[in-house]
Formats: structure tokens, C-alpha cells, sequence
């Protein structure tokens, strides 16, 4: 099928740009509630996949908890407390920066990039979003005496843990392998399934690896992403949310009751992933009844629309389909 329309791109009052794409949300029981698009067709998650991938770690061995656990889940901005947490981990562990098997890359915040270029500095693997999962990942080695130089092989104990636990917690099948872009094993699930088992992170019992890998994200939203992200925003708007992204397009999502959904944007565009986030949330009751908060309301109101500018002034927004998830 095709997927239809999620979001617009509106420019003086003129559609010039939309972006389709599928998405999927699950009540409490796990249910399908809401839906647009066919989110049964496999994705790769990207580094929506992470927080599962830590999980995998704990189980062999990783011993890590609060601020860095967050880390090794998330794709960080290259934030200084962000490379000191990945030195930390890797010292923890009796490894450097020269283990990590991660490109060299520059901050994914635009401000630090500045600050890094201005200082006569460069692209670097500490840098790199996804250097505290790499560090992990190498920390998960040295406790289960697993070795490190091949941990991004395909066929390492790690990485078939971790497509194992994938597997266990999505409820489905690995469809398809490929690289990502750190070099680690990329793992295609469908919408539905990436859902499912940010789902299960959340519902699982206190103590547990998933648990411990939610409650660690949720606790610190700014190792998992950065202080000027959009998923530190949501995460400190909606008490209880849990909230990665992916490349490409890729949003997941779940509420501390069993409440989750995903959405992949057709065309990998990244301005229109947290618009349609907003617009699942709302439609499984984000910012319904008497308990919602007005902060939270105009939180999420404002992360609704992504901002248009032309001239230096604001010209239009990219914003969610209107009546996207009614009917079903």
C-alpha cells in the first residue's frame, strides 16, 4: 500500500513539500489502538533499537546504572558530560577512546560543533552520537570475556545477544541485517514490533534489565539525547514517557501504563518525526482529562510544529496532517 500523507510543509500559506509515512500506536493491553499507514512492513529502527541493545548488555554482564546507562541507550549531542561520560565507561572497563570501533564524527548539536571548531578541534570518536553505546557495548565484553576487536562482527556473542533480545521483546523475527550508521548490526523490525517492545521496557518489573534501562532514560532524558533536544523536551513534559529516535525518520515511544507507538517517515525526513509523535501521543490521551497539566499541554504544543522561516522571519511550519489518526 501506500502509506499516506503524516505531515505538511507549509510555506506562506502553500503546501510545497509532504512527507508520508506509516505509524502505530498500542493501548494499555498492548492492542493496536491507532494507526496510519501499514505498520507492519519491516523498518530498520535505528538507533531506536538502543535502548533494547542495552538491555542485551545488562543481561551479559554490563554493569552500569543512572546517567551513563542513559548513555549507552542513547545518541547523544557531544556535550561535554557526554564525552566525559564515555570516558568513564571505557575506563570502568580498562579501555581508551583508541577501542571504540565507531566513525569519527562532529557533535550532533549544532552549538558544540561551533564551540569544537572555534577551540581548533575536530570530528572524533568520543564525539560520535553513538560512542556511549559503543563504550558499552565494549565494557559488555570485558565482563563476559568476550573479545573486543571484533564486538561489531555480526557473529560476536554480543551482537547475537543482542538480536536476540531484539527479537524477544518486538515479538517478531529479525526480517533483515544490515550496518548502521556506527558500524554496529542494524536490526529491521517492523513499526508494530519496535512499539511492542519499548512497551515491554516500561512494563517489566522493577530492578529488571528493561526497567532498569527505562527508568535510567527517563531519569536523565539529557544523556540519552542533549540538553537542546527534542526528546529531552518530551520526556520532561510528559511524566513517565519514554521516548528515543532513530535516523531516518524514526520515532518510539511508550507511557509508563503499557501505551506505546512508532512511526517511520517514508522519506527519512527528520523535521517531520517529532510533529507526528506529538500527534500519536495525543491521539492515545496524552493531554487528556483533568490530570494533564497545562505545562505539559503547551509543551507538546509547541514541539506540535516544526518552524518554516524564510527572510529570517517565521514564514510557516512543518505540522502533523490534521484529523491524521481519527477513525480508527
Amino acid at each position: 500500500m501506500i502509506n499516506p500523507v503524516l505531515a505538511e510543509v507549509e510555506r506562506s500559506g502553500f503546501v510545497e513539500s509532504r512527507h508520508r509515512g506509516a505509524a502505530v500506536g498500542l493501548a494499555a493491553d498492548g492492542s493496536v489502538a491507532v494507526r496510519a499507514g501499514d505498520p507492519g512492513v519491516p523498518i530498520f529502527p535505528r538507533s531506536a533499537n538502543k535502548p533494547v541493545q542495552a538491555v542485551a548488555m545488562l543481561r551479559s554482564g554490563l554493569d552500569l546504572d543512572g546517567e551513563l546507562l542513559a548513555l549507552a541507550a542513547g545518541s547523544h549531542s557531544g556535550e561535554e558530560f557526554h564525552v566525559e561520560g564515555v570516558e568513564k565507561i571505557l575506563a570502568q572497563a580498562g579501555l581508551g577512546a583508541a577501542d571504540l570501533r565507531c566513525p569519527e564524527s562532529w557533535p550532533l548539536d549544532p552549538a558544540k560543533q561551533q564551540d569544537v571548531a572555534r577551540s581548533g578541534g575536530g570530528a572524533s570518536r568520543m564525539r560520535m552520537n553513538c560512542s556511549g553505546k559503543h563504550a558499552a557495548m565494549l565494557a559488555t565484553c570485558v565482563a563476559a570475556d568476550w573479545p573486543t576487536e571484533t564486538y561489531l562482527d555480526p557473529g560476536h556473542p554480543l551482537q547475537a545477544a543482542v538480536r536476540e533480545t531484539v527479537e524477544e521483546l518486538a515479538g517478531e523475527p529479525v526480517t533483515a541485517v544490515g550496518v548502521d550508521g556506527c558500524g554496529a548490526p542494524l536490526f529491521a523490525l517492523s513499526a508494530v514490533g519496535v512499539a511492542r517492545a519499548f512497551r515491554a521496557l516500561v512494563l517489566a518489573g522493577p530492578g529488571m534489565p528493561e526497567r532498569r534501562v527505562a527508568d535510567a532514560m527517563r531519569a536523565h532524558p539529557q544523556w540519552t539525547s542533549g540538553t537542546r533536544r527534542e526528546e529531552r523536551r518530551l520526556m520532561e513534559a510528559v511524566p513517565g514517557l519514554l521516548v528515543k529516535c532513530g535516523a531516518e525518520g524514526v520515532d518510539a515511544f511508550a507511557f509508563a501504563d503499557g501505551r506505546a507507538g512508532a512511526i517511520k517517515i517514508d522519506d527519512g525526513a527528520m523535521r517531520a518525526r517529532t510533529p507526528v509523535t506529538v500527534a500519536l501521543l495525543r491521539a492515545l490521551g496524552v493531554d487528556e482529562g483533568p490530570a494533564a497539566e497545562e505545562t505539559e499541554k503547551a509543551a507538546l504544543d509547541e514541539l506540535s510544529i516544526v518552524q518554516v522561516r524564510g527572510g529570517g522571519a517565521v514564514v510557516g511550519a512543518v505540522r502533523p496532517t490534521s484529523g491524521l489518526f481519527t477513525g480508527f
